[in-house]
């Protein structure tokens, strides 16, 4: 969530919604586990362990295995913090310790925030807690002073867990700093009115607990959902953002190193890198012909500029991809991987053939004051215009991998060849006709369609492979 909110894929107002919402699932997940399931650990352990060394080579269900071990070890470790606390209920030393917190209100919530802080996870505190109420260590308001300073805590913990994540994570972690400790403020106002209320529900102490924990969650997304543009506001001003560094154009947008545990997303993210490459380089195919029409060198340099910040890009999307480990895909993830490389590949090298070559042929055109012959410039102008065509149909293809779209570029590939064909006919008659013009450009005119019939091949190979895959993959449900 906190990528997309950096990347400005969602607002923070929606983001600080998204946390109010993961806090109550947080809270729910507690009541269930307040419940002994350490016996469900074994299974769960067993299960996953098998699972993921069955599917070593297998994605998904590789990680889906990986999700039975985490929950296993979770509760496994709940089962042991229960273990290590049972000597505490007939302590001796416990009460002198905690006894002191009874007396002084603001002491005890900022302990329970500093225990939720050092043991990070609000979840086990909860449930600590929960094991002394039990024991009669604490009673309920103590109890009640606790649970407000463990949700402050689990603010504190997150905001420093992503504290070097940039302005746009500390805005959302101090929001929900904010929201807690005002709904801590709250509850403590109204304390009295609260343990009242629980003593008539008549719960046990452990249950107790994690029933006002539950409610400080409900209480505060009920109160701060209607004002999450505030709080936002409020988070903006407590967390400024600093004004960005200028960004280079051939710095990556969307790679990030931390999606590489995900290879799912990780393959979305150079996917839409590629795609701004794709858009950079169909940028520069659309130049070349107002360069060869304007005869000007700002023109040629600018697009040459603009292949070294791809060469550039394209580094970095080849570096991105070899960080993900060819184990951690599945089938369909490695293809995808493939489809990625290979195109960011031909983009690359149809880059290089603008700057190298379409743009010496400008330069030679420019130096010799060359002009083309109104049918051979118009030749010139709808052949580029089909390979503009394709590469606009090739970014889309890229994307929605819809075999009928590959089908409909390679068509399109066969009317450039024939369309070649057409304007080399023409043009040597041209010549036989004896058109000055003709003459005079006949190896530019030639050469510039040759370019960008190559250029056409390299941004149209991503159909045959789509096309491959798509068959590869009927012949496996039929199977």
């Amino acid at each position: 969530m906190l990528s997309f909110v950096k990347k400005h894929g969602i607002p923070l107002t929606a983001a600080l919604g998204f946390v109010i919402g993961a806090d109550i699932a947080t809270t729910i997940v507690a009541q269930i586990f307040t419940f002994d399931l350490s016996w469900l650990a074994p299974a769960l352990l067993i299960i996953g362990i098998i699972g993921y060394m069955k599917n070593d080579h297998g994605g998904r269900k590789k990680h889906i295995f990986s999700i039975f071990i985490g929950i296993g070890l979770m509760l496994l470790s709940l089962s042991l913090v229960r273990e290590a606390t049972e000597p505490l209920k007939t302590s001796e030393t416990l009460p002198l310790i905690i006894g002191p917190l009874q007396s002084d209100p603001i002491m005890a919530i900022l302990f329970a925030a500093l225990l939720t802080w050092i043991v990070h996870s609000s979840l086990a505190v909860i449930l600590l807690l929960g094991a002394f109420a039990a024991g009669g260590i604490i009673d309920m308001q103590l109890g009640l002073l606790m649970v407000l300073g463990v949700n402050i805590g689990g603010a504190l913990t997150a905001f420093a867990a992503t504290y070097k994540e940039g302005p746009e994570a500390r805005q959302v972690t101090s929001g929900n700093i904010l929201m807690r400790t005002l709904t801590a403020a709250a509850a403590y106002l109204f304390m009295a009115d609260i343990l009242a209320h629980m003593q008539t529900l008549n719960l046990a102490p452990a249950r107790a607990l994690v029933t006002l924990h539950v409610a400080f969650n409900i209480a505060l997304g009920i109160t701060f959902l209607p004002l999450v543009s505030f709080i936002a506001k409020a988070s903006q001003t407590i967390m400024p953002k600093p004004k960005d560094p200028p960004r280079e154009e051939s710095d990556p947008i969307y790679l990030e190193d931390a999606a590489l545990e995900t290879p799912t997303i990780a393959l979305t993210l150079a996917a839409r890198e590629t795609t701004r490459m794709a858009e950079m380089v169909e940028e520069m195919l659309r130049d070349t012909i107002e360069c060869f029409k304007e005869n000007t060198d700002i023109l040629a340099e600018h697009i040459s500029e603009r292949d070294d910040c791809i060469d550039r890009l394209y580094a970095a999307i080849k570096l991105y991809l070899a960080k993900l480990t060819q184990e951690s895909l599945d089938p369909k993830e490695a293809d995808r991987y493939l489809q990625i490389l290979t195109f960011a590949t031909n983009l690359e090298h149809a880059g290089d053939i603008i700057e190298k070559s379409l743009m010496e042929l400008a330069r030679k055109k420019i130096n010799k004051k060359e002009r083309f012959s109104e049918e051979g410039w118009a030749e010139i102008k709808a052949f580029h215009a089909k390979i503009l065509d394709n590469m606009k149909l090739s970014q889309n293809l890229f994307l929605s991998e819809d075999p009928a779209l590959a089908q409909q570029l390679i068509d399109n590939k066969n009317e450039v060849r024939k369309a070649e064909s057409h304007t080399s006919t023409q043009h040597f008659k041209r010549l036989q006709a004896g058109l000055p013009e003709t003459i005079a450009t006949s190896a530019l005119h030639l050469d510039i369609i040759r370019d960008y019939r190559r250029i056409n091949s390299y941004i149209t190979a991503v159909a045959y492979q789509i096309i491959e895959t798509s068959a590869r993959n009927a012949n496996k449900r039929k199977r």
